[in-house]
């Protein structure tokens, strides 16, 4: 029952990704975009946790973290770049 739930929840969350590209494309300003591709990462990140609790296999979890580490210094340099123009 537990399982059948967090499948339900990895539909939803990817349902809710789609969304997330909707507002990406469409925001009226970078930061609008920018938000909406870091939330995209972070439900990533979840959806591969929840992959990782149904099938047992605990090397997703370490792929979710690297994951999650790549996706903040991207945002990082995303903020540096809309901040100053530059990434130097």
């Amino acid at each position: 029952m537990l399982v059948n739930s967090f499948i339900i929840s990895c539909i939803a969350l990817t349902l809710m990704i789609f969304f997330s590209f909707f507002r990406a494309y469409r925001g009226p300003t970078a930061a609008d975009r920018v938000i909406a591709i870091n939330i995209i990462g972070t439900k990533t990140v979840v959806i591969i946790a929840l992959v990782s609790y149904i099938y047992s296999i605990e090397f997703f979890l370490d792929v979710a973290l690297v994951y999650a580490l790549i996706a903040f210094i991207a945002q990082v340099g995303i903020a540096k770049y809309l901040e100053k123009g530059a990434l130097h």
